[in-house]
């Protein structure tokens, strides 16, 4: 059975976006790879955590406390955006450009930035989802 936004043979994408499609075949290894569009890009998630994002052409590939030194000893920039008036950076740094070129090295990138997920928030589950106080009644 394929995820939500999956199909049995991949993730679902725009047919135009040639670039999508690049990267996700490149990220073929990953189980349970999902593309969502999202803010005029995609979100790249394994299972329900958000891995990477793809936008404008690049790649970024989440980061934590553990990983992030990796991403800025090679000068790698981070994924920012201005939002009223500041500029805002996400955990998320653009990918090496070598990820395109050689498959062991995406596997390692992608790797970390899976890790880096998996450290982060819990994904969505019902015993995760907030819970709904009982109304109280009135004897």
């Amino acid at each position: 059975m394929a995820l939500p936004g999956t199909t049995p043979e991949g993730p679902i994408m725009r047919r135009n976006d040639t670039f999508a499609q690049f990267v996700t075949e490149h990220m073929a290894f990953v189980d349970g790879l999902r593309l969502r569009a999202m803010f005029g890009g995609h979100g790249i998630d394994q299972d329900t955590r958000m891995f990477a994002i793809l936008t404008d052409g690049r790649l970024y590939l989440k980061a934590d406390a553990v990983t992030r030194s990796a991403f800025e000893a090679r000068g790698l920039a981070p994924f920012t955006y201005v939002a009223r008036g500041k500029t805002v950076a996400l955990p998320y740094f653009e990918a090496p450009p070598e990820v395109f070129e050689d498959p062991e090295a995406m596997r390692n990138w992608v790797e970390l930035a899976c890790a880096a997920a998996l450290r982060g928030r819990p994904a969505p589950s019902p015993t995760n989802a907030p819970r709904v106080k009982k109304s109280q009644t009135r004897r």
